[in-house]
């Protein structure tokens, strides 16, 4: 039996604890006491250009070959030495990257110029996912080299919190081996509209397992608390991004109402009361602009939820009582371009005031950060305005330093180059990622095989899955040479036993800047050309079609044609043969329902989950292989 830990204290004030457990008493100061010491004391030596330089959070490119950039980049941006040495800015938004072991050492130099700032502030290195298959610089990356997994919404699939938290931790080491110790995820939104273009990137339609998925989310990055090991999240988009007018993206001027006909505001909230539970590092309020919302009797101010006190210090703050980061998303304040062309502001609401107006009206809302913005003199000139007192700073520039001071930043910000290309992308976080790539898939119809045909080799069990290897098959959207593990490949559906078709769910392309034909909205249902296709092949031969639904696609004509479908959230063609061929199982169950058609869609509130009439598969439907028949 152990001895209790023992307290003294002197009358200095100084705490003294057996900390060993052997009735020495040595000198013990609590971690959280000591870091708002620290923090305390650094803010009073700060200078106010120094605070302001705190309050931004620029996007910066990193070179080919893991040089600074020393130019104004694809986004008209300041050189990255400026940013650092001229505006104190210490919290740098990462985007496109080259190889690990280039994005470490490119690393290693922000940090060396940091040092050279007047107290040697560590930068702070964040970045959108970068682990699935998305690639839409606006909200997520391809994995490139790092391990590949499905979109969170795979995981809501599974509803496997374990096996989200080692995702997550498998995430947070590959950040940490090259710099990256902020993740602007995970996302607490539901998918809720099913024409929303972001949904990929959510847990799915239901807010009780986006809640149990973001907390394990959360303890694989932060673990119990914030430590020199963990990775800090920024938990969005409060107070839920998901009911979106039309379901389109408030990235864009048309897309920026969020409405709520169906009063459920509230539910919307709910996975975040898990992220706060939980101790995320960070809350990312959405661009969306609420119209017609009431909370607790009292209209909401319509304008974008960063700019709204009556969402952020009415509810984030005073409701909820949380006292961490808030940054806003990105460029809400000033206007920029893309790659030369013109990009507005997302300063839905407030589009009239000037770019100084925006900003104040962000730090009164009750926000401490400015995500994707670099004109520090906005605030410098508030405060020397008497807008914005230098306090109202300290209060921001303090919940910013206490994330340094956890991390363990000031300690040891820089990273061993030499071994961060063999911490990121090793073979067992490739493994992980694949299994869960092939456990996530989800079966929707697994129809009776043909009698006499090469999928009757079913042991009985009277459907066309698992496949029978060795038979021939005929392949659209599908690498031959990976079909080739299991089966003949053959050129025509005359030839073969079977036809596997993979599609992805239809969107409406968009003619504007690039970043807007990215995000992939409008229309769910297939063209007339898709549906014949499937058609004409489930004709000819039995046919397995497979959707990546990055939303909920509509398809009453390909479900009804085709023997096998099914779905996934991000999954490699081996991943998806190998399920298809027995040697996994699909675990998967959908995350949001199915709608049966556009009208369907139209008719349902956007606020409420899977709220379509008559569903062609409701939320959490999926399949599984029936058992084989044991011989007696």
């Amino acid at each position: 039996m152990t001895k209790p830990l023992r307290t003294l204290t002197s009358p200095d004030g100084t705490v003294f604890r057996d900390l060993n457990n052997n009735g020495t008493m040595e000198p013990y100061e609590n971690p959280k006491l000591a870091v708002a010491k620290r923090v305390a004391d650094l803010v009073s030596r700060l200078s106010v250009e120094e605070k302001a330089g705190l309050m931004f959070q620029p996007m910066v490119e990193v070179g080919p070959h893991g040089e600074l950039i020393e130019d104004a980049g694809m986004f008209g941006g300041k050189p990255t030495s400026h940013l650092l040495q001229e505006r104190f800015v210490n919290h740098f938004n990462v985007l496109s990257i080259p190889g690990p072991g280039e994005l470490a050492g490119w690393h290693n130099q922000v940090q060396q110029r940091a040092e050279q700032t007047p107290h040697g502030i560590p930068v702070t290195i964040s970045t959108d996912p970068r682990h699935s298959f998305t690639d839409n610089m606006g909200a997520s990356f391809a994995a490139g080299a790092f391990s590949q997994w499905p979109e969170p919404l795979g995981f809501g699939a599974l509803d496997d919190a374990e096996t989200t938290e080692h995702f997550a931790d498998i995430c947070r080491k590959e950040y940490r081996a090259v710099g990256i110790r902020a993740a602007l995820h995970p996302t607490a939104d539901l998918a809720t509209e099913p024409r929303w273009a972001r949904q990929s990137g959510t847990f799915g339609a239901d807010a009780a397992v986006a809640g149990r998925q973001l907390a394990a989310m959360l303890r694989g990055f932060q673990g119990s608390g914030l430590s020199a090991e963990s990775v800090a999240c920024t938990t969005k988009h409060f107070p839920g991004g998901g009911p979106q007018k039309d379901g389109e993206d408030p990235h864009f001027d048309y897309g920026r109402e969020q409405v709520y006909p169906g009063s459920n505001e509230a539910y919307h909230r709910g996975p975040f009361e898990a992220a706060f539970a939980a101790g995320t590092s960070a809350v990312m309020p959405y661009y969306g602009m609420p119209v017609g919302l009431e909370v607790n009797g009292k209209k909401v101010e319509e304008v974008g939820f960063g700019f709204n006190k009556d969402v952020i210090t009415g509810i984030l703050r005073g409701h909820y009582g949380y006292d961490g980061v808030v940054c806003t998303d990105w460029g809400l304040v000033s206007d920029g371009n893309l790659a030369g062309i013109p990009f507005p502001a997302r300063a839905w609401g407030v589009e009239h005031l000037t770019a100084s107006e925006r900003a104040a009206k962000i730090i009164d809302a009750g926000c401490d950060q400015f995500g994707g913005e670099n004109d520090t003199g906005l605030v410098l000139g508030l405060v020397r305005a008497g807008i914005v007192s230098e306090a109202r700073l300290d209060e921001s520039v303090a919940r910013l330093l206490k994330v340094k001071f956890e991390l363990g930043l000031f300690e040891d910000p820089f990273v061993n180059e030499a071994e961060a290309a063999g911490n990121v992308g090793r073979a067992e976080y490739i493994e992980a990622g694949f299994r869960v790539q092939q456990r996530s898939i989800t079966l929707l119809k697994n129809a009776p095989a043909a009698a006499g045909s090469a999928s009757d080799n079913d042991g009985g069990r009277g459907q066309s899955l698992p496949l029978a290897t060795g038979i021939k098959v005929f392949l659209d959207g599908v690498a031959a040479a990976e079909a080739s593990r299991y089966a003949t490949v053959v050129e025509t559906v005359e030839e073969a036993d079977v036809a596997i078709v993979r599609l992805r769910t239809p969107f409406e392309p968009r003619t504007g800047n690039f970043l807007e034909q990215l995000f992939h909205a409008g229309s769910l249902e297939f063209d007339a050309a898709t549906i014949s296709k499937v058609s004409k092949l489930a004709d000819a031969v039995p046919t397995v079609v497979d959707v990546y639904l990055e939303r909920p696609a509509v398809m009453p004509e390909i479900a009804a044609a085709a023997s096998v479908l099914t779905a996934n959230y991000g999954s490699s063609d081996r991943a998806l043969l190998s399920v298809l061929f027995g040697e996994a199982q699909p675990e998967g169950s959908l995350p949001f329902e199915l709608p049966s058609s556009t009208a369907a869609i139209e008719a349902a509130s956007p606020d409420v989950p899977n709220d379509t009439a008559a569903p062609l598969f409701e939320c959490g439907f999926g399949l599984r292989y029936a058992a084989v028949p044991q011989e007696l």
